[in-house]
């Protein structure tokens, strides 16, 4: 499979996301999704302290055991867990409280990338990169990232970086897709060309909605996600963009590809784009996702593609 970067490390273009682990699956799916990531070529898998309240991590790190050294275990911390009375998230002392907690759970002695989940507005960036640079030194992490940042708060990272002599964040992993396509608006996709940063895309599957496999609001298929998610699955679905939907899988299928390669591809064929990462209940979509992502789509198509989709219905 191909890789891309993200600073020092070498990344598979497409990685596993682990938020369904203890979420929605157990350990024993777990480990089948994981192998059938492994014999596919992916090597970035990208957990979260928060997800499955630990247990992602937990089984991610029983699922690697024995194959520590073929994979990119990349984790987060500061978002859903909450620090202790009087903490900040990106306070130095919260930090290695929170990376020593994550290490515990993989029962790993590093991780690949640690990742800051959300801007902590009360600690100065300086001193959450400070401590980064300390913990790389101490060999507990090799890569940083972080997650939910706005061009502005991006280039305030940045600019706090070079001030302080200190390592930069490297990537940046925002919600990106055919249906959500802020970033290519936002300035964040321009700030991350401009500066090298790689781009991780989150949720580029719409939750399924890019699979092609909703056709309608009034037939969600039986025990799908966003069936099951209820009145949160609605944030992913509505009639608009289901037209969208329909239009993309017709243009795709006149070029012999299906919905579930547009969606995949068009983030992968962007050069700023570092890995798609989706998440898997099961083998197969496992293989599916990582077969539908070699189309190489010029710069005409991702044009007309963004017509469609900015067509009035």
């Amino acid at each position: 499979m191909e890789t891309r970067a993200i600073g020092i490390l070498d990344v598979s273009v497409v990685g596993l996301g682990c938020n369904n682990f203890g979420m929605t699956i157990d350990a024993d799916a777990t480990k089948a999704v994981v192998d059938a990531a492994i014999d596919a070529g992916i090597t970035y898998f990208d957990t979260a302290e928060s997800y499955g309240n630990g247990q992602s991590e937990e089984f991610l790190g029983r699922a690697l055991v024995g194959r520590r050294d073929k994979v990119l275990v990349a984790t987060k911390w500061g978002f859903t867990a909450s620090p202790e009375e009087g903490k900040r998230c990106g306070a130095p002392a919260h930090v290695r409280q929170s990376l020593e907690a994550s290490l515990t759970r993989l029962g790993m002695d590093y991780v690949d990338q640690y990742q800051l989940h959300r801007p902590d507005p009360d600690t100065a960036l300086a001193d959450t990169l400070g401590v980064l640079a300390e913990l790389r030194q101490e060999g507990k992490i090799r890569e940083i990232g972080c997650t939910g940042f706005s061009a502005a708060e991006l280039r305030a990272a940045a600019d706090a970086a070079v001030g302080a002599a200190l390592a930069p964040f490297p990537a940046v992993q925002n919600h990106y897709s055919l249906i959500t396509r802020s970033p290519e608006t936002d300035g964040v996709l321009d700030l991350c060309g401009e500066l090298g940063i790689g781009f991780v895309p989150y949720f580029p599957l719409e939750s399924g909605l890019l699979t092609g496999k909703y056709k309608a609001m009034d037939a969600l298929p039986e025990n799908s996600r966003l069936s099951r998610w209820g009145k949160r699955g609605r944030a992913f679905i509505d009639e608009d963009k289901l037209v969208i939907v329909a239009r993309l899988e017709a243009w795709a299928a006149q070029r012999g590809h299906s919905m579930l390669e547009l969606a995949m591809s068009y983030l992968a064929s962007n050069p700023v784009v570092s890995t798609v990462i989706a998440g898997c209940t099961s083998p197969a979509q496992v293989h599916s996702n990582v077969a539908a992502a070699g189309w190489a789509l010029t710069a005409a198509e991702r044009a007309e593609v963004r017509a469609l989709i900015d067509r009035p219905a």
